[in-house]
């Protein structure tokens, strides 16, 4: 797409900055602070429009546990005296709004529901600190969730939980006993036969239907679809069944925050944090999530504190990758553990096909197998293949598959439905054909030998036995042996503002069985493999269970940090090298050695942050804490490790290393960054210490000159009647934006360019917003299309690019 270059500015178009916009709308009984002292607004509103929004208001008082963290005295009715006075002035100022949930645990305030031309009032009421967008949260996974049959439930197929060692933790006799994990997502079956023994008589709460059922959604919910996300966070945290989690002696408790479809919002969100923290949880994981790459947001503050408080926070770190940048809240909190998903070691075996016509497929490729002994067995061997359609359960019916290959195509029902149906009816293996152009997944696992091919090689398989060649051969052989490896679609960091690398650790994330409602009455517990950072996340949380047994008198730092220091590091297949920070984090969990470990090492990764010093050298002061856990006195060896780039950047610690028995020491650093050796851009490093026998490898990080995040992410556009509002997130501001409309289809893809709307000059940071005449070019734009608006937004040199789509009306 190429934009043609902007010449004039529409008159009407007006940046409405927040603080103009509240200038605008602010009413006459309104005594507005001065400008300095308004309180923030974090979010994307359109001050034009009469529709109900909800806010999350934080206030200035401090929640209890803020105040603990900066010692100072705060109850519970203190606070609810200040907040009441809050509401209060809001509620005299305000016509109609309506307040729904108060927080004061590990966030000071409440959720708002007003008009959104309202918003701009509250940021001059005394008492409030900052107003946030009560945004989208999903519990969003990468594919479908794939059944899988009890009658397959192999232990191989549940490699994930011993191979970052959590077997070895059990053989040591922590199995998470004692310790309370808070699944807070779309709810919890805790009648699965596989998590019942993890609950009690109080099985948490559902902030959706406001009671103390915080059961999944099931069928037929007129708000929208079933779920299971829940259920299956759950059951790798603690199932103890057919399945074995990471902790699988762990007391569960349940908030369901994500409704009908597994979506929900920051003011429940943050409810269940507050309550799990209440409820006395040791353990929050949260496999949810949005795009938006901030730290200072309602859901990251409350786990923030809800670290302080000294309860171990996990957060998935999103699935929007795998370029930079793409981390989103509350993966961005600045003290929960944020976490990638990777892929297990596997086998890559090629394969191919013969019948006894002149076909050649050259598409076939193993889907998947239950073991390496399995699909290798298909070799020598001529078998008769039988057509079965779509493989459901009427399409074996009256046919002999006994020894046989079931030709199957896709389509109507899972993959591993297909394959169980064939190997009940006495198959030896399957193949599968696509219904449409393009590759099928590989599904692990699965109870066949099963090879899949395109849609055109299938045909020519049917075309085989319409002229009676009925027989089949294989040639299976071994490729090569993949390490563990990141997920393409996992988030990567680092953060915008505070500059930290995220994830902190991975762990496994693609395809992972666990337990799940069927919401089939008949048969309603079942299990599924489901893929994203959102499973690699309980796994982190049933690991710190099993850390906090093993060492109860450990802080969540140093849970946080044992399970950063010991972690290994993950090798990118393709390259040979080590995988960036920004995408492995410290990289990949071990449990036994996050317990066993005799050195902590500050939070377990380092940012240096920005050096924009152009000309000449820049020195700043950082530090981190090491604790020595051991019962002798121990003098450590330090060394900071930027590879290339060590003669610009140097790293001097303080002289004295040596720790007492079972004690901690703050060591100071001097970073020197001489910009002249060094282009713009971000650089990565390593602070390595050791005792002599332990080596700790803490990831760090530094910029030099402006980071290259991008200058413009979400777009929005609203109408009302004739008056439009043009939204953007500009993460650091921008020097310019060139606002520009394309035609578009309904799906989004550009047709053609229409014209320039504005170009407008400095920026703020944050979410911007401009009004818009709906006119281009002196003409408006045609009711009952689609179009796309588009920002090109310029900062220090870089220039990124967002667009929307949206009908025009």
């Amino acid at each position: 797409m190429k934009k043609r270059s902007a010449k004039s500015l529409i008159s009407t178009l007006v940046l409405l900055l927040l603080l103009s916009a509240f200038g605008m709308g602010a009413g006459a009984n309104t005594a507005p602070k001065d400008a300095d002292s308004l309180a923030q607004l974090k979010g994307d509103f359109n001050f034009q429009s009469g529709k109900e929004t909800t806010v999350i208001i934080e206030l200035e008082e401090p929640s209890i546990a803020e105040a603990k963290s900066i010692g100072v005295s705060q109850s519970k009715g203190n606070l609810k005296n200040k907040r009441g006075e809050v509401k209060s002035s809001v509620m005299s100022k305000i016509e109609g709004a309506e307040i729904h949930k108060e927080y004061d645990t590990v966030f000071s305030g409440f959720s708002l529901e007003l008009a959104e031309k309202d918003v701009p009032e509250l940021l001059a009421v005394e008492g409030i600190k900052a107003v946030y967008p009560n945004v989208t949260y999903t519990a969003s996974v990468v594919d479908e969730a794939t059944p899988v049959s009890q009658d397959n439930l192999k232990a191989e197929m549940f490699a994930s939980a011993p191979f970052i060692g959590s077997d070895d933790a059990w053989a040591e006799g922590f199995t998470g006993e004692g310790v309370t994990v808070a699944v807070i997502d779309t709810g919890v079956d805790y009648t699965h036969p596989d998590l019942a023994h993890a609950f009690g008589d109080y099985k948490g709460y559902d902030f959706v239907d406001n009671d103390q059922d915080p059961q999944e959604t099931p069928e037929g919910d007129p708000r929208g679809e079933s779920t299971l996300h829940g259920s299956h966070v759950a059951g790798t945290v603690a199932a103890n069944g057919a399945i074995k989690g990471v902790a699988p002696d762990a007391t569960l408790l349940a908030y369901r925050v994500l409704g009908p479809g597994g979506s929900g919002s920051t003011e429940n969100v943050v409810a269940g944090i507050e309550r799990a923290v209440q409820d006395g949880a040791d353990v929050l994981n949260l496999s949810l999530g949005n795009s938006l790459n901030a730290p200072d947001w309602a859901t990251s503050i409350a786990l923030d504190w809800a670290m302080e408080e000294g309860v171990v926070a996990v957060t998935s770190n999103g699935n929007s990758g795998p370029t930079n940048w793409t981390v989103g809240s509350p993966g961005t909190s600045r003290e929960a553990i944020s976490v990638g998903a990777t892929q297990l070691p596997y086998n890559v075996f090629s394969a191919a096909v013969d019948t006894a016509g002149d076909a050649e497929y050259p598409s076939a490729k193993v889907m998947g197998f239950p073991s390496d002994e399995a699909i290798l067995g298909l070799n020598g061997q001529e078998f008769e293949f039988e057509y079965v359609g779509l493989g459901g359960p009427a399409d074996f019916e009256g046919k002999n598959l006994e020894g046989k290959i079931a030709l199957i195509q896709r389509g109507d029902y899972p993959f591993v439905e297909k394959s169980d149906n064939a190997k009940a009816a006495g198959a030896a293996g399957a193949i599968i054909f696509n219904n449409v152009e393009g590759e099928q997944p590989d599904i692990p696992g699965i109870s066949l030998p099963t090879i899949k091919m395109s849609n055109a090689d299938g045909q020519k398989l049917l075309a085989e036995l319409e002229a009676g060649n009925n027989t089949v051969s294989f040639n299976v052989e071994f490729d090569r042996e993949v390490g563990e490896s990141m997920a393409d679609f996992s988030s990567r960091g680092p953060v915008v503002d505070t500059w930290m690398i995220k994830p902190d650790v991975s762990a496994p994330g693609v395809n992972i069985i666990s337990t799940i409602p069927t919401h089939n009455p008949a048969e309603p517990h079942g299990y599924a493999a489901l893929q994203g950072t959102s499973m690699a996340a309980p796994h982190v949380a049933g690991a710190a269970a099993l850390v906090l047994e093993a060492n109860p008198e450990w802080s969540v730092d140093d849970v946080k940090a044992a399970l950063m220091n010991t972690a290994a590091a993950i090798i990118d297949p393709a390259t040979g090298e080590e995988y960036a920070h920004n995408t492995q984090g410290a990289g990949s969990i071990r449990v036994l050695d996050a317990i066993e470990t005799e050195i902590l090492v500050g939070s377990g990764s380092h940012s240096f942050g920005k050096f924009v010093k152009s000309n000449g050298k820049q020195v700043e002061r950082n530090h981190f804490d090491v604790k020595n856990l051991s019962d002798k006195k121990v003098n450590y060896s330090f060394d900071v490790d930027f590879g290339e780039n060590n003669q610009a950047i140097k790293v001097s610690t303080s002289g004295n290393t040596k720790v007492n028995a079972n004690s901690s020491k703050k060591i100071n650093m001097n970073v020197q960054v001489d910009a002249t050796k060094l282009d713009p851009g971000y650089y990565e490093g390593s602070i390595i210490i050791s005792n002599g026998e332990q080596t700790v490898d803490v990831p760090t990080i530094l910029f030099v000159g402006e980071p290259d995040y991008p200058r413009v992410t979400s777009m929005g556009v609203y109408q009302d009647g004739d008056v439009f509002t043009i939204e953007g997130y500009f993460p650091g501001g921008a020097e310019t934006v060139d606002l520009f409309v394309y035609e578009s289809n309904e799906a989004g893809a550009p047709l053609a360019y229409v014209g320039d709307i504005a170009i407008v000059e400095n920026v703020e940071a944050g979410f911007q917003t401009f009004a818009w005449d709906g006119k281009v070019n002196g003409q408006k734009l045609e009711a009952g299309k689609y179009y796309n608006v588009y920002a090109y937004a310029t900062l220090k040199g870089q220039t990124d690019l967002a667009g929307v789509n949206f009908l025009m009306e």
